[in-house]
């Protein structure tokens, strides 16, 4: 069986290396200008692709920067919580937050907005539940959807403990309510 190196030479030209992609989609580059970069490239490296992107393609895809969004989740550092509870935690707070923001026609635009730049999730250390209620009221003062959530105490955390704050919205505004927070 001969290698696929060896095959015709636009084969690599129209699919992507799997490896490749996910290495640029850990770099917060957009799936679809991920694609193109390694098309372009020829799927020689995900840092040939990486190079092209940042050179090219990043102000097209970009656009204007009140398009960038990004979901954080604040998890409330004062619960010894296991590894486990704390990834389920923020999966509840993804899926809360993710169906209040299919109230309004202005944030389902901005879930779609959200989802089309690259869906970008970030996990960051609260303080306490006051830490946590303190950062929802600066969010919903600046008009960001936010959503709270409280634990069932079944496992390992007293029932009605606010666990994870999931906030989105524009970045720089996200930035202002959570900007100085460590990264979990």
């Amino acid at each position: 069986m001969e290698p696929s190196e060896g095959s015709a030479p636009d084969s690599g030209s129209q699919e992507v290396n799997p490896v490749y992609l996910q290495q640029l989609r850990e770099l917060d580059i957009p799936e679809e200008a991920a694609k193109q970069a390694l098309l372009h490239t020829r799927n020689v490296s995900a840092e040939e692709a990486a190079m092209y992107y940042f050179n090219k393609l990043e102000n097209e895809y970009e656009g204007d920067e009140d398009l960038m969004f990004k979901m954080v989740f604040v998890v409330n550092m004062d619960l010894s919580m296991g590894v486990g509870k704390v990834a389920a935690q923020v999966g509840h707070g993804a899926v809360g937050l993710y169906q209040a923001l299919q109230e309004k026609n202005s944030w389902r635009e901005m879930a779609w907005k959200w989802d089309q730049a690259g869906a970008k999730k970030v996990v960051l250390q609260g303080t306490n539940m006051a830490h946590l209620l303190e950062l929802q009221a600066l969010a919903m003062s600046l008009n960001l959807p936010t959503y709270l959530v409280q634990d069932a105490g079944r496992t390992q955390v007293e029932a009605g403990s606010r666990t994870v704050l999931a906030i989105i919205g524009e970045e720089e505004m996200v930035n202002n309510v959570t900007g100085s927070l460590k990264l979990l």
